[in-house]
């Protein structure tokens, strides 16, 4: 974990200040005073671009595509009004998920290894979304005291600190000030979490899954963590009670049978995953193997076996192994990536361009495809035509910081220093660095060949310079 930087570490003392919240307008709620949809929104995504900077993440963009489509489809059928959704995608092998205010959904890798079907994982997620539709975040603060922008501050603040690893480390960092106690009070309660069973079940019945597939989750999660002395955190702030799996089984057993239970694409991306947290692409392929023998018509068995041997530089055996499922399937958008993956590895890149170029005529819509294009483009030193391809993925993926990172290195192999600098002032806005952002943009100004072009660029300064100002405001420094 980096050491957390100042500005993220001032949201952990400002309870102590409460003169900036007494300057807020009134949060009109007929009930209670509580922080309005719009300044969650806002505070989420200030707070995100500092989660971004604090964590390391999976940046795997298959792996990206299957969370946004399975989240985007539980969203629609349930109560989140706002369907805004942003994405982060954490790299721990710790079990933890969350759908904080301003729509921020989190997941760690740990998820996919704890979650066993492609259902126990929508559980998890439907579980969180219900914490969002509900406002448990505001509601939960409403029942100590009056909801202050700074007091839901210090509850992200914490929610980082645990993203990040902090553990009693992070915890340290706050120990002593009045946030410390409020992050230890601040737990779902035992109604908010019924609450956000009882949602979550009607939205996964509602999306199509199988209901039943959340109380399995609960059972596996409490046999597994039971005697553990430190649980992930996802448990200690979601505690698994022999009432809450007796509640959530009899209300799933009321749902009509039926509903998806698991699928092949959840076990293939959860096969990828695994991967990358084995200690070495050998024992991976070790454990894959031993599978395969077990089960020699495990389409999943063999993906991971192919993927781990691309990953050990085994480029003959990994072709091997790929050609029966491309044969079964030679449609398959996952084994022709990885079909991709492998010709790129034996440098076959006019091969490797040709799949690619023919499963996007099916597949036009396909981030994982279009980015594995890119990457070709880029390998062959075409970089004119990368940024082009970039530049029209942006237009989909806008608040998408490895997009803009690649944008910034392909413009400055092709000799774009003006959209080098522009690309990088939006990839550093992303992840909280504004200083770096309004930097880059002053180094493009320098170089603009025109009084237009430095106009747009001054313009886009402006903002960046009003959305510092908004977050340091909003942060309470």
């Amino acid at each position: 974990m980096t050491f957390l930087r100042p500005t993220l570490l001032t949201l952990a003392c400002l309870l102590a200040s409460p003169g900036f919240a007494n300057d807020l307008p009134s949060l009109g709620d007929a009930s209670s005073a509580i922080v309005s949809p719009q300044q969650e929104f806002q505070l989420g995504r200030a707070w995100l671009s500092l989660l971004r900077s604090e964590v390391k993440q999976l940046n795997d963009p298959q792996l990206k595509d299957y969370v946004e489509t399975t989240v985007y489809k539980l969203a629609e059928t349930s109560q989140v009004q706002d369907r805004r959704l942003v994405f982060i995608l954490i790299d721990s092998n710790q079990l933890n998920a969350f759908a904080a205010p301003g729509g921020i959904v989190g997941i760690n890798g740990g998820l996919f290894l704890n979650a066993q079907t492609e259902g126990e994982y929508a559980a998890v997620l439907a579980h969180e979304l219900a914490h969002l539709s509900q406002r448990h975040f505001a509601r939960g603060v409403e029942a100590q005291q009056r909801m202050q922008v700074p007091m839901m501050a210090a509850l992200l603040t914490g929610i980082v600190i645990a993203a990040a690893g902090g553990g009693d480390a992070g915890i340290a960092t706050i120990a002593g000030t009045q946030a410390a106690a409020f992050q230890e009070k601040q737990r779902f309660s035992r109604q908010n979490e019924q609450e956000a069973d009882r949602i979550g079940i009607l939205n996964l019945e509602k999306a199509g899954y199988d209901p039943r597939a959340m109380p399995t989750m609960f059972e596996r999660l409490m046999r597994i963590y039971r005697f553990d002395a430190k649980p992930p955190e996802f448990l200690l702030t979601h505690p698994v009670t022999e009432s809450r799996i007796a509640d959530t089984r009899n209300r799933a057993e009321q749902s009509k049978p039926g509903g998806i239970e698991d699928s092949l694409r959840y076990q293939l991306i959860r096969a990828r995953v695994m991967l990358s947290y084995e200690d070495s692409p050998g024992l991976a392929a070790k454990r894959f193997r031993a599978q395969l023998d077990e089960n020699p018509k495990s389409d999943v068995a063999r993906y991971g076996l192919a993927i781990a041997q691309l990953k050990g530089a085994q480029l003959n055996e990994a072709r091997a192994t790929l050609k029966p499922l491309l044969d079964k399937s030679p449609n398959d958008i996952t084994y022709n990536l990885a079909q991709i993956d492998l010709d790129s590895a034996a440098s076959r890149f006019p091969e490797a361009l040709q799949r690619a170029d023919k499963m996007l005529l099916q597949f036009p819509a396909s981030y994982p495809l279009k980015q594995a294009r890119i990457d070709l483009l880029i390998k062959q030193n075409r970089p004119a035509e990368a940024e082009k391809a970039l530049d029209a993925l942006l237009k989909i993926r806008p608040e998408d910081p490895d997009v803009w990172y690649q944008l910034a290195e392909t413009r400055g192999q092709s000799g774009n220093i003006i959209g080098l600098h522009q690309a990088r002032a939006e990839y550093f806005a992303l992840v909280g660095d504004f200083k770096q952002a309004i930097q880059q943009l002053d180094f493009a100004k320098r170089r603009a060949p025109n009084f237009q072009l430095a106009s747009r660029i001054d313009a886009r300064q402006k903002e960046l310079i009003d959305q510092e100002r908004m977050v340091k405001e909003m942060m309470g420094g």
